[in-house]
């Protein structure tokens, strides 16, 4: 798996949980707050996009993962 898979399924895992805990109609209803993380992840998905620079895939590089195109 490349680096830049890792980043989407990540993202993706951190959007769907975060909605899970942070949607009031859910069964595992935590706390509204949980809607801050899913646009922080959503914020950083945007920049990363305009950019082409994101944290996580420079941190999964130095661990040894393939760059992905």
């Amino acid at each position: 798996m490349t680096s830049w898979q890792i980043v989407r399924i990540v993202a993706g895992s951190f959007v769907l949980l975060s909605l899970a805990l942070g949607v009031p109609g859910s069964p595992l209803f935590v706390s509204q707050w949980w809607l801050a993380f899913t646009a922080f992840v959503g914020a950083n998905l945007l920049q990363s996009g305009v950019t082409g620079w994101c944290p996580m895939e420079i941190v999964l590089r130095r661990l040894g993962v393939r760059a992905g195109h």
